[in-house]
């Protein structure tokens, strides 16, 4: 216990020169009675405040604890499969992501109108959702982005007018037959529509509770990429690792939602970068592409094996993961059938139920 004086000297009389003449201070002032009298008076003056160190230290802790989030749903809105009678499956990927009353739109699907017209399938309205993540550059994840865009701002001018981005994604990408970036000519179009991109060069909080990776370090040697082609960085031409590669982590009580859109970086390279962050958090869901339908059976299981030590609850591989790569991993990881489904157009995760596959995913 610590007790903190807290001056209050207006508790003191005042002695005022017409109530009492010098020579009869000084007389008072040498009294053991009166200084005693005094002290007592001058300690009562100051209220004790009581600092409980075990408090204080509580409170700092929940003042620098990480934001969470409570209440999430994760719907896909483009991949490869449709779960039930409604919508179109294609090669792309898009997700509605919903946390805390905030809702963004992670990708935006391979075709201009899929997610468009899957949204309006499953009854999901888009025109209240402001902001937008793209995960990296390749057409199957933008291409829906000016349909969406143009189509929501007719009821709502906010609608999709911010697009979260991360460094690279507007890099050259030079072929044959010129410019193979859509983002390079995708940029102009869509900041003549009044929308605008935030570019991140590192991980950040978007909004509390919601962390973007930015690049991923690639501390794992996953060559999950399927492109042999070239990019133009500030270093020079180079291998195109899709470097700009970014995955969303939505902090929870009962851990983190990773959501993908193809995984470039690696999923262990993403999910080790996300424990720097959250320490010995484990991984609720694990949603989207994971760009595995290449990988070896040596890949897949040490990638599964890797998958392990986060504690992976929850998987739904959507897009690029592959089939066979979902239930290799729902094995190894020894999951239920119902916590580790193929992604389908419409299924979803809620935080506290599970997942919710479609009928065709069960």
């Amino acid at each position: 216990m610590v007790a903190v004086p807290w001056p209050c000297c207006e508790l003191l009389p005042a002695v005022h020169e017409n109530q009492m003449k010098e020579p009869d201070l000084m007389q008072k002032a040498l009294n053991p009675h009166w200084i005693r009298t005094a002290a007592t008076l001058l300690v009562f003056s100051f209220p004790i405040l009581i600092v409980h160190p075990a408090k204080a230290a509580m409170t700092a802790a929940a003042q620098s604890a990480p934001a969470q989030v409570h209440a999430v749903k994760v719907t896909l809105l483009s991949t490869m499969l449709v779960g039930d009678v409604k919508g179109i499956g294609e090669w792309g990927f898009s997700a509605l992501i919903e946390a805390d009353g905030r809702r963004v739109l992670l990708d935006t699907g391979a075709h201009p109108d899929t997610v468009l017209q899957n949204a309006r399938d499953l009854k999901i309205d888009l025109s209240n959702v402001s902001e937008v993540i793209l995960t990296h550059n390749h057409w199957d994840h933008v291409s829906g982005l000016i349909t969406l865009r143009r189509e929501m701002m007719k009821t709502n001018p906010a609608a999709l007018s911010v697009v979260h981005v991360a460094r690279g994604i507007f890099y050259s990408r030079p072929g044959q037959e010129g410019e193979e970036n859509r983002m390079v000519a995708l940029k102009k179009e869509y900041e003549a529509t009044g929308g605008k991109f935030i570019e991140h060069e590192e991980a950040s909080e978007i909004f509390p509770g919601w962390w973007l990776t930015g690049p991923v370090p690639r501390k794992y040697p996953e060559h999950n990429w399927s492109s042999t082609g070239k990019v133009q960085t500030p270093a020079g031409l180079v291998e195109d690792t899709i470097p700009e590669d970014q995955s969303l982590v939505l902090n929870t009580p009962q851990g983190l939602i990773v959501v993908t859109g193809c995984g470039h970086a690696g999923i262990i390279n993403i999910l080790t970068f996300a424990r720097q962050e959250f320490p010995n958090e484990p991984v609720e869901a694990l949603i989207g592409g994971l760009h595995l339908f290449p990988a070896t059976d040596d890949q897949l299981n040490w990638t599964a094996d890797k998958m392990k030590d986060f504690k992976v609850a929850h998987l739904i591989g959507a897009h690029c993961t592959g089939i066979e790569a979902v239930y290799r991993i729902r094995e190894r990881l020894a999951l239920p059938r119902a916590s580790a489904v193929v992604g389908t157009v419409g299924s979803s995760f809620v935080l506290g139920e599970g997942i919710h596959p479609g009928q065709l995913a069960k």
